[in-house]
């Protein structure tokens, strides 16, 4: 994915927004030394700087990072499937990232390493059956336009049994994890949350810039009897898996 900050920011502020409760659960301390996973633009990365920790934010992006490093904030650029910390942190917190990353157990036996004895990871993301009416109705678009509608496939979206076996096989204990439906407003419609989460899948697909319109046209009206209601909002089928796990001291 290309990430424009500024679409980010325009379209998707409801995420960091929605991220309030696996903050409240991360309950950053004073002086914790704290990984912000898949930090993004770091607005959730400078409230966990506010509480009084040492954070730092990890992210793929190099404009993210732009954006997280405008705000003061302490960032490096790498892979949550290939993290390069040992015994180094109090805590591991990500928030809308662990779905984007199709090798999960190189995740989970990463955030072990990184931790030190005792630490936790907490978090939230995509979870089984998230955006499921979106995924469909984009891929069949596409396939119905001539397109590749398998363009984009790398997003992983797990049961909580799942997450809770790859984390258990990693050495996590105390593991705990939880489905949560929850249909999330989109306060520019179906059409600026295709523009920041799925423009890099188009690209994949083949699709020219002169046909965009024509396919986003498409899936905006195969989703509006089921994502629109009757005053013309728009929500996103969302289902979050959220967790809790610790490193053995």
């Amino acid at each position: 994915m290309g990430w424009n900050p500024r679409d980010y920011a325009a379209n998707a502020g409801f995420v960091p927004a929605l991220g309030n409760a696996a903050l409240e659960l991360l309950c950053p301390q004073p002086g914790e030394a704290i990984l912000d996973l898949g930090c993004g633009d770091g607005v959730l990365t400078k409230r966990i700087a506010e509480a009084g920790a040492e954070v730092i934010g990890l992210d793929a992006s190099e404009s993210m990072l732009a954006a997280a490093r405008a705000l003061g904030l302490v960032v490096e650029q790498g892979d949550g499937q290939a993290l390069f910390y040992v015994d180094r942190f109090d805590a591991v917190f990500s928030n809308a990232t662990l779905h984007w990353m199709p090798d999960q157990r190189a995740v989970a036996e990463g955030v072990f390493r990184a931790l030190k004895p005792g630490g936790r990871y907490v978090g939230e993301c995509g979870g089984f059956g998230n955006i499921a009416a979106i995924r469909t109705a984009l891929r069949a678009v596409l396939q119905a336009h001539g397109f590749s509608p398998d363009s984009g496939g790398g997003q992983t979206y797990q049961t909580a049994e799942a997450f809770t076996e790859i984390h258990a096989a990693a050495g996590f204990t105390d593991i705990e994890a939880w489905i949560i439906p929850r249909p999330t407003p989109l306060p520019t419609g179906i059409r600026g949350w295709l523009k920041t989460f799925r423009a890099g899948f188009l690209d994949e697909a083949g699709v020219p810039e002169d046909a965009r319109a024509k396919v986003v046209d498409a899936v905006e009206a195969l989703l509006a009897p089921q994502l629109r209601d009757a005053a013309g909002n728009w929500s996103a089928d969302y289902v979050r898996l959220r967790w809790q796990a610790r490193k053995p001291d």
